[in-house]
């Protein structure tokens, strides 16, 4: 698989979003460690996963859990870049957002105990808080910067002003972008081409639209099925790979609950489009 750089990391152009095999629908154990270990076996070296991803309010930090296991079972586990997150919390199945410094600290110090590793690869604050200054959430990341406990740090689900405060409070020690963006939602781009200006990776969560809708991306942009029907693929890898064209910066993170959709995906860093094709892509 062609490589892409995040901070000091070379990781394999695409990524794998965990998060289907932890939260409501997901697999039971044995498949979801098929599915990481076809990803590690289909040259997939960034993981990204979080606190906040589990079914179960007793369940906070499944997804971490469940990742450190499949990794420490696979003899390539300890090449993998695991992306995690802190800020959101899921009580009684709904979304809640906790940016203070106090819960990003606990946040951090409880998925570094569940991924059993002295210091985060990449640690990411998951989405603003309204009621918490930017500044002083990007802070406590900071801190555990300099504690050694993060080595990168990483922001998600934030627009152009949020990214430039991030790149001016932690410099070099910002990294990655984490935003949705797809073929469905793509009012991202001006967030894509701020992480080209600054050289920051920019990791499009909910690439194909979304677990519940990324089986129909061909009948709902018929673009990509024309394009995937040229070169016999699915237009599942024909988007990741239009992704990939945009920029040098981009790491897509599908999501998948099967082997065999990691696997297609994974495919999607050898795929190329002709120009035509991608501009054709960029008009639909």
């Amino acid at each position: 698989m062609q490589t892409r750089r995040i901070g000091d990391a070379v990781v394999g152009a695409v990524g794998l979003g965990a998060m289907p095999l932890s939260v409501e629908g997901r697999p039971d154990e044995d498949r979801a460690f098929a599915t990481l270990h076809a990803a590690l076996d289909a040259g997939v070296t960034l993981i990204d996963t979080a606190d906040a991803y589990y079914a179960q309010a007793d369940g906070v930090g499944h997804n971490e859990a469940l990742v450190a296991k499949a990794l420490a079972a696979h003899d390539r586990g300890g090449d993998v870049l695991v992306a995690t997150k802190g800020g959101h919390l899921r009580p009684d199945g709904g979304w809640t957002v906790d940016g203070s410094p106090e819960h990003l600290r606990r946040a951090c110090e409880a998925s570094l105990a569940r991924l059993g590793v002295e210091a985060i690869g990449l640690y990411q604050f998951h989405r603003p808080d309204p009621a918490v200054p930017y500044a002083e959430s990007l802070g406590a990341l900071s801190e555990l910067l300099s504690e050694g406990k993060i080595r990168m740090a990483g922001v998600s689900n934030v627009g152009p002003g949020l990214i430039r405060m991030a790149h001016d409070i932690l410099g070099e020690n910002l990294v990655s972008v984490q935003n949705q963006f797809s073929p469905d939602f793509r009012s991202s781009e001006p967030e894509l081409r701020l992480c080209d200006e600054l050289g920051l990776a920019f990791l499009p969560w909910s690439p194909l639209g979304g677990m519940s809708r990324a089986g129909d991306l061909g009948s709902a942009h018929t673009a990509f099925a024309r394009v995937a029907e040229e070169h016999g693929v699915s237009p599942q890898r024909v988007c990741l790979a239009w992704m990939l064209a945009k920029s040098p910066y981009v790491v897509p993170i599908p999501g998948a609950s099967r082997p065999e959709t990691v696997r297609d995906s994974a495919a999607a860093a050898d795929l190329v489009l002709a120009d035509e094709e991608i501009a054709a892509l960029d008009a639909a």
